[in-house]
């Protein structure tokens, strides 16, 4: 049987919630339905999660964290839980492939690639148990003889991501918070809560101890019950900025700590000594990921103004040649959006564009050999003034926007001259020039001639586009609390 013959979603538990342990009923009976994005129809339901059992979870959690052995155990001790779920994860990589293109439109052969490096994750962390310095001394200042900081759990973590890369995003907040010493609920977007409950599985098969990871699934404004809980220490959320900003106030209003990884209008300075085929093709391909629905994407094409109507050109060549369709079709380039509204989202900010004055150059519409499905065709605007909405609102989806530049210094004025700041990308032949370009772009990722996101050195932005960054070392310390402790005498077990 064929991964794409297979509709039964590879999942059990779809109408309870993973809580303290144990899979357990929820407190309504209303449900969620997911739909798959290429048929338009029901893929499963699952239970929706209601104030009731958001406090439950975090009871479990906050229990889990005060009395519980899971911060007790030394960080080499969760270690082995971490490289267990990697196992599973791996493990579990065909049910993803299964559940994950029908709820966000991802090319299945996209996911299963993307699934080799998940496991990395856990098992990177937990490399760090050994290698981190947890403890380190320090000389005292004011008093005392002997001085160390020692990094402990932040506490209970409320873990909000959304629906367009789960798996990966589950993962960078939760082996750091697991190394750490927190308790976790994970609330799924109600769109994808697939990768949500295989992660509830594989807590349960590797016996990670009750109240360790909590999973539900909740709609926006039930999530806001998480967000302020003042059981819950720490909020980690990947979302939009609006979404963001609303969870930053209300964290501010009880000191609550928080990393926020949020939207993007990233820019891609393409500078006059480079060939604008291949930047065409590198960046159209890049904007089919997902179809478009990722924050760091490269929509913002800035050119210089002699070269421009060359580079729209090349992308609408490149772009008007990707074929749309099923995500299980090895030939198909693009799928879906995620989900209707997106699409009218999507299809407003085209219309948008022409009002503006914008010169549509390919897409724009609906691909007519397609009848259902939320598929949206490749599209590219010309002649586009920054100032203009579909250059400075994010769109989430593939729309790409040519903007002219006198010159260089007007083309790094361009790219910087946003609220976001996630992304950038610097197309050249000379790395010099682009050492010195890039590190004139106020975003948290630079990348030389291509689309480049790495999780595994960090990834967040500057500015509306977040606090903080995921993944790597620097992805660990969001989970930490310093503490300093001075001593008279010096402690047998103290940092060399």
């Amino acid at each position: 049987m064929s991964i794409a013959s297979d509709r039964k979603a590879p999942i059990t538990g779809l109408d309870k919630f993973y809580i303290g342990g144990e899979w357990v009923g929820p407190s309504s009976s209303d449900t969620i339905d997911v739909i798959e994005p290429a048929t338009e129809q029901v893929y499963f339901s699952v239970a929706e999660a209601k104030d009731a059992d958001v406090a439950r979870a975090v009871g479990a959690a906050r229990e889990a964290f005060d009395d519980g052995p899971w911060p007790k155990l030394t960080h080499a001790q969760r270690a082995e839980y971490l490289r267990a779920i990697s196992a599973e994860v791996r493990e579990r990589t065909d049910d993803v492939i299964q559940v994950w293109p029908r709820e966000s439109g991802i090319l299945a052969g996209v996911a299963q690639g993307m699934m080799g490096g998940i496991p990395d994750a856990y098992t990177y962390y937990a490399d760090l148990a050994e290698t981190y310095h947890w403890e380190t001394p320090e000389t005292p200042t004011a008093g005392g003889n002997y001085g160390m900081i020692v990094r402990e759990p932040v506490g209970v973590v409320g873990a909000i991501i959304p629906w367009n890369a789960p798996m990966t995003l589950i993962a960078y907040k939760l082996a750091p918070a697991l190394l750490a010493g927190c308790t976790v609920v994970l609330k799924a977007s109600p769109e994808a809560p697939g990768a949500p409950l295989i992660m509830a599985e594989i807590a349960a098969k590797v016996g990670l101890p009750g109240g360790v990871l909590n999973v539900l699934t909740a709609d926006r404004e039930v999530s806001e019950t998480l967000v302020r809980d003042p059981r819950v220490d720490k909020i980690a959320f990947t979302g939009s900025t609006a979404a963001g900003k609303k969870i930053a106030g209300i964290m501010a209003e009880r000191v609550g700590r928080y990393s926020l990884e949020l939207g993007g209008k990233s820019a891609a300075v393409i500078l006059d000594d480079y060939d604008l085929g291949k930047a065409a093709a590198t960046l159209s391909g890049a904007e089919c990921f997902i179809s478009g629905q990722v924050c760091s994407s490269l929509t913002r094409i800035v050119v210089p103004r002699r070269r421009h109507d060359e580079m729209v050109e090349s992308l609408a060549g490149t772009f008007s040649q990707v074929r749309l369709g099923d995500p299980f079709d090895p030939d198909v380039q693009m799928g879906p959006l995620a989900m209707q509204r997106q699409r009218d989202r999507v299809e407003s900010y085209i219309e948008i564009g022409k009002s503006e004055g914008a010169t549509l150059a390919t897409g724009g519409g609906r691909p007519r050999d397609l009848e259902r499905g939320w598929f949206i065709e490749p599209t590219v605007f010309g002649n586009v003034d920054n100032s203009w909405r579909i250059a400075q609102e994010e769109i989430f989806g593939p729309v790409l926007s040519v903007i002219p530049a006198e010159d260089e210094e007007d083309a790094i004025r361009i790219a910087n001259d946003t609220v976001f700041g996630l992304n950038a990308a610097v197309f050249t032949n000379d790395p010099d020039r682009g050492r010195e370009v890039g590190g004139r772009l106020r975003a948290g990722t630079v990348g030389h001639n291509n689309f480049h996101t790495d999780f595994g050195i960090g990834f967040g932005g500057f500015k509306q586009s977040g606090i903080g960054r995921e993944g790597g070392v620097e992805g660990l310390h969001h989970y930490l609390e310093n503490k300093t402790m001075i001593f008279e005498e010096k402690p047998s077990n103290f940092p060399s």
